[in-house]
Order: C-alpha cells, then sequence, then structure tokens
C-alpha cells in the first residue's frame, strides 16, 4: 500500500469518527434538552398541584385543622419552588432536596386529612366536589411528569455511560442529571375517574 493510499485510509477513518462522534453528541444533548423540558413540566405540574389542595382546603369540605395541615404544607411547596425567575426550570439535576421533602410532606398530609375512600366520597358528593376532582386530575398529571422525567434521565444516564462517550468527553460540562424521588402515591379513592380506564 502506498503512502497516498494510507493517507486516504486514514482520512476516510478520521471523518468517519468524527461523523459518529457528532452523531452521538447530538442525540446526547436532545436528550438532555428531554430532561430539561420534563423536568420544566414537572415543576408545573406539582405546584399545580400545591395550588390545587389550596383550593380544596380553603373550600369548607375538610375539617378546619386539617385543612390548616394542608395549606401549610402546600405552602412549604410553594416557597421552596422555583421563584419564577426562569434560572432553574430548565435545570437537569433534578429538585432540591427540599423540595423533593416538601412534596412528600405535601403528600402525606393530603393522604391523612382526606382520610379514605368514603371520606373523599363525600367530598366528591359535597360542596368540594370541584376541588376534589381538580385536585385528583393534578396530583394524576403530576405522577406522570414524574415518571416521564425519571424516563428521560434514564435514557440520558444510559447513554453517558457507554465507554466511547466518557473517553470521548461527549456530555461535555453538563451536568449528570437525577431522578426526582418523592412521594406521590394517591389516596385510595381519589383516583377513581382520572387517568386509564376511567
Amino acid at each position: 500500500m502506498s503512502w497516498s493510499e494510507v493517507a486516504f485510509w486514514s482520512l476516510v477513518a478520521v471523518v468517519a469518527l468524527v461523523w459518529v462522534a457528532w452523531r452521538v453528541a447530538s442525540r446526547l444533548d436532545g436528550l438532555h434538552r428531554k430532561v430539561a423540558g420534563s423536568r420544566g413540566a414537572l415543576d408545573a405540574q406539582l405546584v399545580r398541584r400545591a395550588w390545587a389542595a389550596v383550593d380544596l382546603a380553603s373550600s369548607g369540605g375538610m375539617d378546619p385543622a386539617s385543612a390548616l395541615v394542608v395549606v401549610d404544607a402546600a405552602y412549604t411547596v410553594l416557597d421552596t419552588a422555583d421563584p419564577g425567575t426562569g434560572e432553574h426550570v430548565l435545570a437537569i439535576d433534578g429538585l432540591p432536596t427540599a423540595r423533593e421533602d416538601a412534596e412528600s410532606n405535601l403528600s402525606a398530609a393530603l393522604r391523612e386529612a382526606l382520610g379514605g375512600p368514603g371520606e373523599i366520597a363525600a367530598l366528591r358528593a359535597g360542596p368540594a366536589a370541584e376541588p376534589t376532582g381538580a385536585l385528583a386530575a393534578a396530583w394524576y398529571r403530576a405522577t406522570l411528569a414524574r415518571r416521564f422525567h425519571n424516563e428521560a434521565v434514564a435514557q440520558v444516564r444510559r447513554v453517558r455511560r457507554r465507554w466511547y462517550v466518557r473517553v470521548a468527553h461527549l456530555p461535555g460540562r453538563a451536568p449528570m442529571p437525577h431522578t426526582v424521588e418523592l412521594d406521590d402515591r394517591m389516596p385510595e379513592g381519589l383516583d377513581r375517574g382520572v387517568g386509564p380506564g376511567a
């Protein structure tokens, strides 16, 4: 093989490697954008759930002590949420621990305040029917948003674990995304009428 053939095939190999690296980097960038978008959607759905909890607690359908606990937990969530500056809405590194704890505390407060299926059915039949339905819908959407976000994070982490991605340093300075882990289990009976099969 002549020198010119070696040079030609070396150039072809380099061009092919650069093209493959560019394709993988583009895919990884798209996955990072997907995580950022899903994180923003999750944040918005969790804020909607907190406001729906405030509306339900203010509707008069709950006893005053339970309503006060729910409102306090909901406002703690809203205080720890993004202040609306847009700086962290498209972050990919999950939610801060304080926010996850506040969301979990709101879930626990709501489960305690709403009680079992009988109490929830009574709320749905009374003057608090509309805010109860709104809370159920907001909670369901927040649960779905968290699942979608965590799946997007898992996709990015799978790609970033590949040896050639690490060797070529294709993620650049993008932080490793994290899943959002919080207690978002709905009370039994609240999930009736929302979601698949409703």
